[in-house]
């Protein structure tokens, strides 16, 4: 790679990293896929790596890629709104929370091989996050001033580097975490009155913290038809110091660990179909997984109040068709649990990540021998949770509900 080509890879992967994350809120907050080839076949590619963010699923298949770096810019759309009734409190009341409206996600990869046996990958990309903006106070019963909602963004950098044994290969990630947090509209006596540090818990602005982890994969050959792949990625420690009034544990919020297994199948000569199963760990974190219904301590505490969230499986599967020529095509669906349970309705209004399924389609068109464009558009079907809201808030019932568009594009480049 000459001086020059390489000097473009940098600016773009500082491009990638300087930009922040958008919103996303898909497999609870975390993303369906990475990667617009990987989007395309809904995430799944445990044992199919295919472009230059496969580290991000599996770094064991960085060395089944030639040298390449593929960078891709996305949009995102969420649709989520609320609504209670029956409230004692003067909560009573519907809304949308779509006042930020349209997030961009930037995304890089860089994979080097460095002998027949031996690969490097680089890449950027948003693990996951949560927006909502609702332009009217939803607890101004309970004092609470301004907008009310939350925003945060997770971006991830990752070095990976992997090793095959003939059928079979291992890889490793080093995965710096940036996170960026903010809530707003918690405010007023009421809710100070439920912190263990009040002055903590809302409207204090972005806080950001950082923290390292690691992903593991290992991907086998069955056959020159079928192989078979699994990975683990741990636990990554963060604490928002602005919101150790909010959050338990005194402003932790850690990123949950995940692991999963996946096959790859060649049907036919112009067929392949890939299919992942995952597990997400949220109550890795008190902060997500604590219950808000059967806290026992104010917010902020060890055992204080969380969003509820529960662990949650996810099914991929992903076709892909090459018919020959220029094109390449892709459908793939992603169904994933609904990580909030009814009765936590009330408190997941700041954060409704309830969609369990998506549709995907997408597609390359080859430029040339080493260059490609990449598309990918994914649809989350509308979902709703409603459940009771407890007497200490006035009783009733919350609803909450979303759905989701997104559209990215991207570029391939393989040297």
């Amino acid at each position: 790679m000459s001086g020059m080509k390489r000097n473009v890879v940098l600016a773009l992967a500082v491009a990638a990293a300087v930009a922040a994350p958008g919103a996303f809120a898909t497999n609870g907050y975390f993303t369906e896929g990475e990667g617009t080839v990987n989007r395309g076949m809904a995430g799944a590619g445990i044992a199919m790596p295919q472009d230059a963010l496969a580290a991000a699923v599996n770094p064991a298949g960085i060395v089944k890629l030639g040298g390449r770096w593929d960078i891709a810019l996305g949009v995102f759309r969420p649709d989520r709104k609320y609504e209670i009734s029956g409230n004692g409190a003067g909560l009573n009341g519907s809304q949308n929370g779509n006042d930020d409206g349209s997030f961009w996600i930037p995304s890089f990869g860089y994979n080097m091989k460095l002998s027949n046996t031996d690969a490097f990958n680089i890449s950027v990309y948003g693990n996951g996050g949560m927006n909502t903006n609702y332009s009217n106070p939803v607890f101004a019963s309970f004092g609470a001033t301004g907008n009310t909602g939350v925003d945060l963004s997770q971006l991830f950098v990752n070095g990976a580097y992997a090793h095959s044994f003939g059928a079979t290969s291992i890889g490793g990630s080093a995965i710096f975490a940036y996170q960026r947090f903010k809530a707003y509209g918690l405010n007023g006596p009421a809710f100070a009155s439920m912190s263990s540090d009040p002055g903590n818990m809302s409207n204090n602005g972005y806080d950001t913290t950082n923290g390292f982890g690691v992903r593991l994969g290992v991907l086998h050959d069955i056959s020159k038809d079928v192989s078979v792949g699994a990975t683990y990625q741990s636990k990554i420690k963060g604490k928002f110091d602005k919101y150790k009034g909010l959050f338990a544990e005194q402003g932790e919020f850690d990123i949950p660990s995940t692991y999963g297994v996946g096959i790859a199948w060649k049907a036919s000569p112009v067929v392949d179909v890939a299919l992942d199963y995952v597990k997400i760990k949220y109550t890795d974190s008190k902060s997500v997984s604590n219950s808000f219904t059967n806290a026992t301590g104010p917010f902020g505490a060890d055992n204080g109040p969380g969003f509820g969230w529960k662990d949650i499986s996810v099914i991929k599967l992903g076709v892909q068709y090459k018919p020959g020529g220029d094109w390449t095509w892709r459908g793939g669906w992603n169904h994933g649990q609904n990580p909030i349970p009814n009765d936590q309705a009330i408190v997941n209004i700041l954060a409704p990540g309830v969609v369990t399924d998506h549709l995907n389609l997408g597609f390359t068109k080859a430029m040339d021998k080493n260059s490609d464009i990449n598309f990918v558009f994914m649809h989350a079907f509308n979902k709703k949770v409603s459940g009771d809201i407890p007497l200490s808030f006035g009783g009733g019932t919350a609803e909450i509900q979303m759905f989701e568009n997104y559209a990215e594009i991207g570029y391939s480049k393989k040297f």
